[in-house]
């Protein structure tokens, strides 16, 4: 009855070329505001910054087209391309990122991510009122395409920072003519590969391709709609019945569907650097004395939660950094321990439960959240003899109650912005705007003050490592369940563009619709790349996106020009060779790299030489793919490219 209500609802008119499920109705689309993941895929629809992330979650030149790094890795100079605009095509200038990066610091906005910009030199004493002079703070417009960024210490994610929401540039005098309704269809001017056509609330947005986009060439589709459903249930309904093309969002899936989607060519599931875990208030009642919240802690059973609930892969969580981080060995966290659980309470006055406060654990509306709930309450009351009430919230509420700490215990989740230990852990420094958890330590602080000056890896990490002990083994004012799976449900015979990434970012702009039905597979030769090229299902576009990311890799390991196998990462062949594959260019890779294959500078090449990509083929020719997108076959013993290796461009990190 649902589906047949539904599609009596007129859905199907004026469809989108994508229609997608992104959980929750967003709490906002201003990138200084926002904290969860359904706004953030959103506001990096709309907005983009000095970097962004691609569909394999690698930070890629967005707004700056180059950059260079200072030899003591203190200071960034980003070069804004000439083409970079704003939706409304006036141009986007250095100093719109230091007006926007001044805006998210200033306390009275009230991001709770500011704290994403507190590697830049004065920036913390900016945003906590400590100076009022934002010349002092480390960004400056040396021109109007050159943002200067000086850091308090060398940070080795901060060009990953550079892609984040909070750091995108914002059009600030058209905020301070609107105020908060600057975000509304209609007034909203992004630079972002799509603008905002219309906003339904409870129902829908509209998505339309911005024809002022620099990179606007290779975004595939002109309109997506967004739905706002949080019930896994109903969004399961919408895909089945054809109304939605995807679901994009971990707690979609109907848990008692989980057995057989997971059979199904559809279902695409990966883990990611994410975890489902537990707050507790640690500002009042029974939860800030310690020894009540390792008790509540131990009494987790929480591999009987994966394994009878989530179903999708998901491991259990001891620690709160999730495995994943090249060189980082987590925490082993507290153990499921009920007898030393129940001991703890009745040393901290509760034997058996008695006399403990009326608690309440507070989740956000989802099927999932809800059968977890009901496991906790249930592990709590045989464990502990706690009775604890359960509260669901719709997602705006639950968000402010999480920031009002208006709780006892709060189901959270986090993803991580970048990949290195420091996102997870930062949310906790004493007063950041995503603690949440009214828990304060000097020692924690000194902790992730120590390692942000760290210069040696490995003592860093050794660092963190202690800090994550602090967090989960001894002060615990958090209680990791599970580590996150990303789950999607899309039909990969029709769209193409989304691949599994340990940043579960699936960035639209890199999305596209597949021609149907799809080409047959070649066997051995590329037919896209014959001299009258058939109608295929991923423009060149695509492929030369992907190109261009291998020579930057090339670039990047220290041997530019001729691109062999030793001198690409096995991780980067792979993703273009697969991504080749993927759109019936090559028949699956057999071997880590295509015999002959090279790699030409793109940007110091000589004037003369305009390709960048050669590929022999079978029948004695060779392809030549331009630095514009174009592309040609030439005869074999032909070549675009001089043997000299060209420079290295100064804009590589």
């Amino acid at each position: 009855m649902i589906i047949l209500f539904l599609a009596g609802c007129g859905r199907h008119s004026d469809r989108a070329e994508l229609v997608f499920v992104n959980g929750a109705e967003p709490e906002s689309l201003d990138p200084a505001i926002i904290t969860g993941q359904p706004e953030g895929r959103i506001v990096n629809a709309l907005f983009e910054g000095l970097l962004s992330y691609d569909e394999h979650g690698q930070a890629v030149p967005g707004m700056a087209e180059r950059w260079e790094v200072s030899p003591d890795g203190l200071i960034y100079t980003f070069h804004i391309r000439p083409d970079a605009k704003w939706s409304d095509n006036s141009p986007l200038l250095a100093s719109d990122f230091v007006e926007s990066w001044r805006r998210t610091l200033t306390p009275a906005t009230g991001s709770q991510y500011n704290y994403q910009l507190h590697p830049v030199k004065n920036a913390r004493a900016f945003s906590e009122g400590k100076i009022t002079d934002f010349s002092q703070v480390g960004v400056r417009a040396a021109d109007e395409r050159t943002l200067v960024v000086e850091l308090e210490n060398p940070t080795p994610y901060f060009l990953q920072l550079c892609a984040f929401p909070t750091l995108h540039p914002v059009p600030v005098r058209l905020i301070e003519r609107l105020g908060d309704d600057w975000i509304k269809p209609g007034n909203i001017i992004g630079n972002g590969a799509y603008t905002l056509e219309s906003w339904r609330i409870n129902d829908k947005i509209r998505l339309r391709k911005n024809p002022h986009y620099w990179d606007r060439d290779h975004v595939a589709l002109e309109t997506i709609d967004i739905l706002p459903i949080s019930d896994a249930n109903v969004a399961f309904n919408f895909y089945a019945s054809g109304l939605a093309d995807l679901l994009m969002d971990k707690g979609l899936a109907p848990p008692a569907l989980l057995d057989d989607l997971k059979k199904r060519p559809d279902f695409h599931a990966a883990p990611f650097l994410g975890i489902y875990f537990l707050r507790f208030n640690c500002s009042k009642g029974p939860f800030t004395d310690e020894r009540v919240r390792r008790a509540f802690s131990l009494a987790v059973d929480k591999n009987r939660i994966v394994e009878k609930i989530t179903r999708a892969g998901e491991t259990a969580a001891n620690g709160f950094v999730p495995p994943g981080i090249t060189g980082y060995t987590g925490t082993d966290g507290l153990p499921y321990d009920p007898s030393e659980a129940a001991r703890l309470l009745a040393e901290a006055g509760y034997p058996g439960g008695k006399g403990f406060p009326n608690a309440t654990y507070l989740y956000s509306k989802s099927e999932l959240n809800e059968a977890i709930a009901v496991e906790l309450q249930n592990m709590w009351r045989d464990t502990l003899g706690v009775t604890v009430n359960l509260l669901r919230q719709e997602w705006k509420v639950y968000l402010n109650s999480l920031s009002l700490l208006d709780y006892d215990i709060a189901r959270s989740s986090w993803v991580g912005d970048y990949p290195d230990p420091n996102t997870f852990l930062d949310m906790f420094l004493t007063g950041g705007g995503n603690n949440r958890t009214g828990w304060a330590s000097q020692a924690y602080d000194a902790l992730i003050a120590k390692a942000s000056a760290e210069l040696d890896p490995a003592r860093r990490f050794a660092i963190l490592r202690d800090t994550e002990d602090l967090l989960v083994k001894n002060a615990v004012p958090i209680c990791p369940i599970y580590y996150y799976v990303g789950i999607q449900l899309y039909d990969p015979g029709t769209f193409g563009g989304i691949h599994a990434n340990v940043l579960d970012e699936h960035p639209l702009r890199r999305i596209y619709k597949k021609s149907s039905p799809p080409p047959a597979k070649p066997q051995g030769i590329l037919d896209f790349f014959k001299p009258s090229p058939p109608d295929h299902s991923a423009p060149a576009a695509v492929i030369h996106s992907a190109a261009q990311e291998m020579a930057i890799d090339a670039f990047a390991t220290g041997k530019p020009g001729i691109g062999w196998p030793a001198d690409i990462s096995a991780t980067s062949a792979a993703a273009y060779l697969s991504l080749l594959s993927e759109h019936n260019y090559l028949p699956a890779p057999t071997s880590p790299w295509p015999e002959g294959l090279r790699i030409a500078n793109l940007s110091d090449a000589d004037p003369g030489e305009t390709a960048f990509l050669e590929i022999p083929l079978t029948d004695n020719t060779r392809f030549i793919m331009r630095k514009d997108g174009s592309s040609e076959t030439v005869p074999a013993q032909s070549t675009r490219f001089t043997h000299e290796p060209p420079r290295t461009p100064a804009w590589l990190p």
